[in-house]
């Protein structure tokens, strides 16, 4: 079932993207969540227009996504946690964790648009992908580091 997605979906694609799916994931949930529509013929006439009218708007966020980027490559990210053992974090260190730290360093960054390879549960060196815009993905690498007590 090919279907035009009307919001960003994890693991599937952006908004305004034309993705092809299960006929039950698409018919029983997709749609009814009005996450997708149909990918109908004069849904995707529209959908070209829409595209046409937008790259402007499109260009000038991949600008902005650019400087953010640029800012980010200079930056050394330290999170700090509470360890139980040697090395063993008490608990994990999740998106959230580094939004906020991100935050904290100036830059708004939701929860969402980061993606960690695994769960952290050790002190170390990690990275993580972070999504700034569609065609704009960066990879932030950060420490780990037990917190004083």
């Amino acid at each position: 079932m090919e279907i035009i997605l009307k919001k960003d979906v994890e693991n599937l694609g952006f908004a305004d993207d034309v993705v092809t799916v299960k006929n039950g994931y698409g018919r029983n949930f997709l749609i009814p969540q009005g996450k997708a529509i149909l990918a109908t013929i004069s849904a995707k006439k529209a959908l070209a227009e829409k595209l046409k009218q937008s790259a402007n708007k499109d260009k000038s966020a991949i600008e902005e996504a650019n400087k953010i980027l640029k800012k980010l490559e200079k930056l050394e990210l330290t999170i700090s946690a509470k360890v139980i053992e040697s090395d063993k974090l008490f608990g994990s260190v999740t998106n959230l964790d580094i939004s906020k730290k991100l935050a904290e360093e100036g830059f708004e960054i939701e929860k969402n648009s980061i993606i960690l390879s695994s769960n952290i549960k050790k002190t170390g060196k990690y990275s993580a992908k972070i999504r700034l815009h569609r065609e704009v993905n960066f990879e932030l690498s950060f420490e780990v580091v037990s917190s004083e007590k």
